[in-house]
Order: C-alpha cells, then sequence, then structure tokens
C-alpha cells in the first residue's frame, strides 16, 4: 500500500477528500468527487481518508470538521475547505494548479 506521504508528493494535484462514516454531508461527496474525477481524468488523483482510521493524517492537516478537502502537489497544501464543495468549485480549482 503506497503511504499517504508518497501520495500527496506526487507531481500532479491531489485532492484528499477526509471524511467519518457518520457524517451525513459526507455521504454527498463521493458522487461529487467521482463526476470532479470524469472531469479532470489523469490529470489529478483524487483520494478518501477515513478520519477515524487515519487520526494521524487528520491531526497532521489539522482536520477539524469533516468533509475536509485538501489539495495537495508535491507535498504542499493549495487549498483546503471544509463542507461540501460543488463539482464545479472543486474542478475549477484543480484546473488551475495543474
Amino acid at each position: 500500500m503506497t503511504k499517504f506521504s508518497e501520495i500527496i508528493n506526487s507531481e500532479k494535484p491531489v485532492l484528499v477528500d477526509f471524511f467519518a462514516e457518520w457524517c451525513g454531508p459526507c455521504k454527498m461527496m463521493p458522487s461529487i468527487l467521482s463526476t470532479v474525477k470524469s472531469n479532470v481524468g489523469d490529470k489529478a488523483t483524487i483520494i478518501k481518508i477515513d478520519v477515524d482510521k487515519n487520526p494521524e493524517a487528520a491531526n497532521a492537516y489539522k482536520v477539524q470538521g469533516v468533509p475536509t478537502l485538501i489539495l495537495f502537489k508535491k507535498g504542499e497544501v493549495l487549498w483546503k475547505q471544509s463542507g461540501v464543495v460543488q463539482v464545479n468549485e472543486l474542478t475549477q480549482i484543480i484546473n488551475q494548479y495543474l
């Protein structure tokens, strides 16, 4: 299994969705993320991190609430937002860092 740190150090943008199974709004993100993925294709990576199973990753990036979306490139945080973000906005954010 690839380590989180290796994934976010990628040359291409990596969007991380920090979520929890018990979180209502988080349940809206999979369909949004799959549409965003089809919009950006292989130009960006999208992964999901369960904060209950990976508390150290959540703590490292000061994830207070879920869902929290963080966009990384070469290990750096380019953008971070809590709450549900719509397809068009997310696609636009990723595209500006390609």
